[in-house]
């Protein structure tokens, strides 16, 4: 069931779930649409961009970035009238993993919800200035972070939807243990961190099962990255319903062949594969069936297990054709 829009407020669609599980590569699908405005994961950008001036996806630096500049005038008065160290030392009373339970539960304390809905609306002031800067009608933003999806369930003025994007956690260990260079940093070298199969373990199944919790406070969309993959055409179509968009063709041009030019979205954060300017290639990554150690699968497998068969994650290619996108209202 499609959730009922809500006139006049920002929706925004919030891709939620672990990294590494093909958040980046939806995000810019559905970007290709005008009606659709991609920002990347914008629970970055306290430090990111306004602190080490990382490059937007568009190629340019933050600070150089017309679009950004222009979403910081109309959402703040100017990217200076932002508090950095008050937002992040809000951000660390607010958007912990640790603080979900609270933010879950039916009622907050005064003090509480104060400085929920006060971080929450720098997230919303940004989604609405995005949709005035462009026009869009919907805006994705892929911090994943469940803690983040828990404090704007809280906001006053916004209208949420949150896709619950979920990928086999033995191809996420695998993926999380890859060294992979962060081509937005401009001052210097950096890579994103790295994590070994028990981590990985702990943090997929502690990000997941905190986005059931939300499924019954919130309208969750669930998808699996291989049922996407398997049928990217039909996963942007149920998105967009899902989101309250329209049917839209022109959004899919970038799939057929040849492939149409790619839009690069304005996007904080995320994959490299934001900064590739060739076309956009939809494939299920299997790398990790080979390459991932016999011994890290088994002890991945093991640690996941009860989510995995919830998934559907337990048959020779990870797939049960019954195991399709679920929707909870």
């Amino acid at each position: 069931m499609t959730p009922e829009a809500t006139p006049d407020l920002p929706r925004v669609l919030f891709v939620g779930g672990l990294g590494r599980s093909g958040s980046t590569l939806l995000e810019l699908l559905l970007a290709q649409s005008p009606d659709v405005c991609a920002v990347g994961e914008v629970v970055h950008l306290w430090e990111r961009a306004l602190g080490a001036d990382e490059r937007c996806g568009c190629g340019e630096r933050f600070t150089a970035c017309p679009f950004w500049q222009q979403v910081g005038e109309r959402a703040f008065g100017g990217w200076s009238q932002v508090d950095r160290d008050e937002t992040l030392a809000l951000k660390d009373r607010v958007d912990r993993t640790r603080h979900i339970p609270r933010l879950a539960k039916g009622s907050l304390g005064a003090d509480e919800l104060a400085d929920v809905r006060r971080y929450a609306d720098l997230y919303t002031r940004i989604y609405r200035a995005a949709t005035e800067v462009t026009g869009a009608r919907v805006v994705v933003d892929s911090s994943k972070h469940a803690s983040l999806a828990f404090a704007l369930r809280w906001a006053e003025g916004l209208d949420l939807r949150v896709l619950h994007l979920v990928r086999d956690s033995r191809a996420v260990a695998y993926s999380w243990g890859k060294q992979v260079r962060r081509p937005e940093v401009v001052d210097g070298e950096d890579f994103m961190p790295t994590f070994s199969p028990f981590e990985v373990s702990k943090l997929w199944t502690a990000q997941n099962a905190a986005f059931h919790l939300l499924a019954s406070r919130a309208s969750v969309l669930r998808l699996r990255y291989e049922d996407f993959t398997a049928d990217p055409a039909g996963t942007v179509r149920r998105l967009r319903d899902f989101a309250g968009l329209p049917d839209d063709p022109d959004a899919l041009r970038i799939l057929t062949d040849p492939p149409a030019e790619p839009v690069r979205a304005h996007s904080i954060a995320g994959n490299p594969l934001r900064f590739s300017g060739g076309p956009l290639q939809v494939r299920r990554d299997e790398a990790w069936r080979t390459r991932l150690p016999r011994r890290s699968r088994a002890m991945v497998s093991l640690a996941t297990l009860p989510l995995r068969v919830r998934y559907g994650y337990l048959g020779q290619h990870g797939t049960d054709p019954q195991s399709r996108t679920e929707e909870t209202p």
